[in-house]
């Protein structure tokens, strides 16, 4: 029996299908397409976290190898650069802040990693209908044919069937304006960057991204009025004439894919109905100023995955699923509240604000308070949970339950750094004590089992020498710390179980 369908075989579908077969779920994916066809760059820019979930996939390294990495990211005002950034990161990290890759490449790593795992899509399933009970999800589609599931995740994208065969809404709003935006192949003596144009003299009003991407292929959005056409754009050469003003009037170049987009801003108000998940853009939808769809996709797969796999296995409470809810809602909230800022001051909506956003701009290169102001899009960074009943309480001046855990170097069966040994299982790190061994989690004693040769992991996770106990779940987002002894308890309500009161909860602190 199919224990998990997976509906949608784009990256966040390709993602979860490989991870839930890696936990040992048994996983059937279909999509309406009758095959890969991979179209332009979309998604460009790859997260650090994103690349740590598709390394534990197996594809993780050579997406950063082929992908162009890049820490400088500048915004202009014109033709006046306002400010940069560079993303912060250790000189030893295994992988960058960011990498940018089109997406069609990583579809196309990803399907051939599931191909070896055993999982090949099913082409030309369109699916037209569900139904669900207690024991499972019933799928039809328009060729015919029809799949049970204990499970069912709709990773089928901005229109997806899947919401629609459970009747959830996909609430907020649409931006008026489009975005113009292109592959283009030619050699440029541009630094590997971002760069951000407020109102260039080339778009005036308006804004242009520009991002490398690997092969000499540059990533360029114009940001332009509704009304425009990107058909009647290239046949009147009006395309040509936007793109020249970029690289230079005598740059030969090809033009690889171009496309015309409206953004927009929604979610729905729950990622469950009964035994049907989503995840991705069928569940959640942003502006891309910030890198923040596909690599919160990501990070839905990641979540759901294990959760699912321990609650197949019998290893955790079905109350875990509705953490997935939780957890990953929560996230898409803060995605969605940023990059709606983000577009709040790239397309300001009345008189009042545009006004606003235009001094802001104006007086940003005279004034460090107003430069401040200046939003081209904060930069994905990964979620952190809230306290629950799935995730511990935190300990002032140490990373926080519910975090990603900070990398470390260690030394451990082969392991050269921390991030390596999640996301099988849980695993233990206890430091100054020999707790017993857990069934479903692996314990690493800091010291005999697990060395710590820069001694970043105890000045981390344990800088005072107190006995201590971190567990961290399958995801990589740490569940809880407390007091070796009180290991057990953490795990039991990690997965699920009822969370022990406040005084049996063996904090640390």
């Amino acid at each position: 029996m199919i224990e998990v369908a997976v509906i949608g075989a784009g990256p966040v579908g390709l993602t979860l299908a490989g991870r839930l077969t890696q936990h040992g779920v048994r996983v059937a994916l279909y999509d309406a397409q009758p095959r890969h066809a991979g179209e332009g760059s979309k998604a460009l820019c790859m997260q650090r976290e994103t690349l740590e979930i598709w390394d534990r996939l197996g594809i993780g390294q050579r997406v950063a190898e082929r992908g162009i990495q890049w820490r400088v990211g500048r915004t202009y005002f014109r033709e006046r650069e306002l400010f940069s950034i560079t993303l912060p990161g250790a000189t030893d990290d295994h992988f960058p802040p960011f990498v940018n890759i089109s997406q069609t490449e990583v579809e196309e790593l990803l399907l051939a990693r599931l191909a070896e795992l055993g999982v090949v899509p099913q082409w030309g399933h369109e699916l037209t209908g569900l139904t669900q009970d207690g024991a499972g999800v019933t799928l039809m589609f328009a060729n015919g044919a029809s799949a049970t599931a204990a499970y069912a995740v709709g990773t089928d994208g901005a229109h997806s069937a899947v919401r629609h065969a459970i009747g959830l809404a996909f609430d907020g709003h649409t931006f008026e304006d489009r975005f113009l935006i292109t592959d283009v192949h030619a050699r440029l003596p541009f630094p590997r960057e971002r760069r951000f144009f407020f109102d260039p003299p080339w778009n005036p009003g308006r804004q242009v991204l520009i991002h490398p991407q690997p092969d000499d292929v540059w990533r360029i959005d114009w940001q332009v009025p509704a009304e425009t056409d990107a058909d009647a754009e290239r046949d009147n050469g009006g395309l040509d004439r936007r793109i020249r003003a970029v690289i230079g009037p005598d740059v030969p170049y090809d033009l690889m894919w171009q496309t015309v987009y409206r953004f927009s801003q929604r979610i729905v108000d729950r990622f469950a109905v009964g035994r049907v998940f989503l995840a991705g853009d069928a569940a959640h939808v942003m502006s891309p100023f910030g890198a923040r769809g596909l690599n919160s996709g990501a990070a839905d797969a990641e979540n759901l995955a294990w959760k699912l796999a321990a609650v197949l296995r019998g290893e955790a409470g079905d109350a875990v699923l509705d953490s997935y809810d939780a957890e990953r809602h929560a996230a898409a909230l803060e995605n969605l509240a940023v990059t709606d800022a983000t577009m709040r001051f790239m397309v300001p909506r009345g008189a009042v604000r545009g006004a606003w956003r235009n001094l802001v701009l104006r007086l940003s290169e005279h004034s460090r308070w107003f430069r401040s102001r200046v939003n081209s899009g904060r930069l994905a960074a990964p979620f952190a949970y809230p306290p629950s009943a799935f995730v511990g309480a935190a300990v002032p001046g140490m990373p926080a339950p519910g975090s990603v855990i900070v990398d470390a170097p260690i030394v451990a069966d082969g392991a050269t750094r921390l991030r390596e040994l999640t996301g099988d299982g849980f695993v233990a790190l206890v430091f100054g004590a020999s707790p017993p061994m857990l069934a479903g989690c692996r314990v690493l004693i800091v010291g005999s089992d697990l060395g710590d040769p820069s001694s970043r992991l105890s000045g981390t996770y344990d800088p005072d020498g107190a006995p201590r106990a971190w567990l961290i779940r399958p995801d990589g987002h740490i569940a809880a710390v407390g007091a070796p002894e009180a290991l057990s308890t953490m795990l039991a309500w990690a997965r699920g179980a009822a969370l022990p009161a406040e005084g049996d909860r063996g904090d640390a602190g």
